[in-house]
């Protein structure tokens, strides 16, 4: 007998990990754009935002082509010193860090979407099942979407 995930957390954990991670980060920018009336609320005012925005400063300062990896980097747990600090921020920032992202993509200081990309099928159904879902479970979906993602911080004095 198999067990199938009934929490949204767990369905954006294992729903996520079964696109690559440019169809990851296409989902996510997505999400964040069509469900955005309703998803920010809860990002921009979250605890956390300022460290969400200073992340998002750092990103936003790197040419587009780094950028995009950097986003990579985060999405497929590289171990680099973005993705270890993404590690090791709380939910909430984290959720606040891909609105920021999103925000940036959307008004040209991040590298945006290319005009001619299409979620494959996984992604289009995945994006269904979010879009019909309550508030509270978006936002849970999203959660286990983004925790597991970036690389666990170092221990001592480097991140």
């Amino acid at each position: 007998m198999t067990y199938a995930p009934t929490s949204s957390y767990d369905q954006g954990k294992q729903a996520l990990k079964a696109l690559n991670v440019d169809d990851q980060l296409g989902l996510l920018w997505f999400v964040y754009t069509k469900l955005g009336s309703s998803i920010t609320p809860a990002a921009p005012g979250a605890s956390g935002s300022e460290i969400a925005q200073g992340l998002f400063n750092q990103v936003k300062e790197l040419p587009h082509e780094q950028q995009l990896q950097v986003m990579r980097d985060i999405a497929s747990n590289a171990n680099t010193l973005i993705s270890r600090e993404y590690g090791s921020l709380s939910p909430e920032t984290k959720l606040a860090f891909w609105y920021f992202l999103a925000q940036g993509m959307e008004n040209g200081t991040i590298i945006p979407m290319p005009p001619d990309y299409e979620l494959p099928a996984a992604g289009k159904s995945l994006l269904g099942q979010i879009e019909s879902m309550e508030f509270n479970q978006q936002i849970d979906f999203l959660r286990g979407a983004v925790l597991p993602m970036g690389a666990e911080a170092k221990g001592g004095a480097e991140i």
